[in-house]
Protein backbone atom coordinates (compact mmCIF):
# COMPACT_ATOMS: atom_id res chain seq x y z
CA UNK A 1 0.00 0.00 0.00
CA UNK A 2 2.99 2.56 0.93
CA UNK A 3 4.80 1.87 -2.56
CA UNK A 4 1.34 1.94 -4.64
CA UNK A 5 -0.12 5.70 -2.86
CA UNK A 6 2.46 7.32 -4.58
CA UNK A 7 2.24 6.24 -8.15
CA UNK A 8 -2.05 6.04 -8.03
CA UNK A 9 -2.00 9.80 -6.10
CA UNK A 10 -0.38 10.82 -9.64
CA UNK A 11 -2.66 8.55 -12.19
CA UNK A 12 -5.93 9.86 -10.12
CA UNK A 13 -4.78 13.03 -10.68
CA UNK A 14 -3.20 13.05 -14.40
CA UNK A 15 -6.75 11.47 -15.85
CA UNK A 16 -8.43 14.44 -14.08
CA UNK A 17 -6.90 17.08 -16.38
CA UNK A 18 -8.49 19.01 -18.55
CA UNK A 19 -6.77 18.42 -21.38
CA UNK A 20 -7.54 14.26 -20.94
CA UNK A 21 -11.60 15.02 -20.10
CA UNK A 22 -14.46 15.22 -22.49
CA UNK A 23 -17.68 17.84 -21.64
CA UNK A 24 -20.43 16.68 -23.40
CA UNK A 25 -23.55 19.03 -23.94
CA UNK A 26 -26.97 17.05 -24.16
CA UNK A 27 -29.21 18.15 -26.89
CA UNK A 28 -32.65 16.60 -27.45
CA UNK A 29 -31.84 13.73 -29.16
CA UNK A 30 -28.13 13.12 -28.74
CA UNK A 31 -26.58 9.69 -28.12
CA UNK A 32 -23.33 9.33 -27.03
CA UNK A 33 -20.67 6.24 -26.83
CA UNK A 34 -17.44 5.60 -24.97
CA UNK A 35 -15.12 2.94 -24.79
CA UNK A 36 -14.52 1.62 -21.28
CA UNK A 37 -11.62 -0.52 -22.26
CA UNK A 38 -9.88 3.49 -23.04
CA UNK A 39 -12.01 5.54 -20.77
CA UNK A 40 -13.33 6.15 -17.46
CA UNK A 41 -16.84 7.66 -17.33
CA UNK A 42 -17.77 10.35 -14.56
CA UNK A 43 -21.29 11.50 -14.63
CA UNK A 44 -21.91 15.10 -13.78
CA UNK A 45 -25.26 15.57 -12.49
CA UNK A 46 -26.15 18.93 -14.10
CA UNK A 47 -29.42 17.45 -15.86
CA UNK A 48 -31.73 18.59 -13.29
CA UNK A 49 -35.46 17.79 -14.12
CA UNK A 50 -34.83 15.62 -17.00
CA UNK A 51 -34.30 11.59 -17.18
CA UNK A 52 -31.42 9.99 -18.21
CA UNK A 53 -31.72 7.07 -19.70
CA UNK A 54 -28.56 4.48 -20.15
CA UNK A 55 -28.47 0.96 -21.86
CA UNK A 56 -25.24 -0.44 -21.46
CA UNK A 57 -23.82 -2.90 -24.67
CA UNK A 58 -21.08 -5.45 -24.32
CA UNK A 59 -19.43 -6.17 -27.64
CA UNK A 60 -17.97 -9.69 -27.66
CA UNK A 61 -14.48 -10.82 -28.92
CA UNK A 62 -11.00 -10.41 -27.52
CA UNK A 63 -8.89 -7.32 -26.63
CA UNK A 64 -9.19 -4.58 -28.98
CA UNK A 65 -6.09 -3.40 -30.77
CA UNK A 66 -4.47 0.09 -29.47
Amino acid sequence: AEESEQILRFLFQHLTRPEFTCRFVWTPGALVFWDNYASQHNPINDYHGFTRVMHRVTIGGGRPCL
